[in-house]
């Protein structure tokens, strides 16, 4: 249960983190407004307090999180940008998904 509630943190800080940086990018590229940035600050800040709520020390959680947002990052390039994920996107999704389990869920000493 741990592992899936780990997983499932991970998953909604990425959105929060991948939107927060999203909505800047469409209001400097794609000419959208400037409101934008308002929930882009709340998006970006909600993704530093969701990072704070596991219960490992931080730099393991940093590490083991870039692999949940490799994987969020190619769904987001599917749902949101409408390109399809290549084999290799998903291949290397799945590589950094192992090394986030590697890290997180590894046997440790007490």
């Amino acid at each position: 249960m741990f592992e899936i509630k780990t997983i499932g943190l991970f998953i909604i800080t990425a959105i929060a983190e991948i939107a927060g940086c999203y909505l800047p990018y469409l209001w400097l590229r794609k000419d959208k407004t400037i409101w934008l940035l308002i929930p882009a600050a709340i998006s970006l800040a909600l993704f530093a307090w969701l990072l704070s709520l596991h219960p490992t020390a931080a730099g393991r959680v940093y590490a083991a999180y870039g692999g949940v947002y490799i994987m969020v990052a190619i769904f987001w390039l599917w749902a949101v940008d409408g390109m399809r994920p290549t084999t290799w996107d998903i291949v290397g999704s799945l590589v950094a998904l192992v090394g986030m389990a590697i890290i997180m869920f590894s046997p440790r000493p007490s």
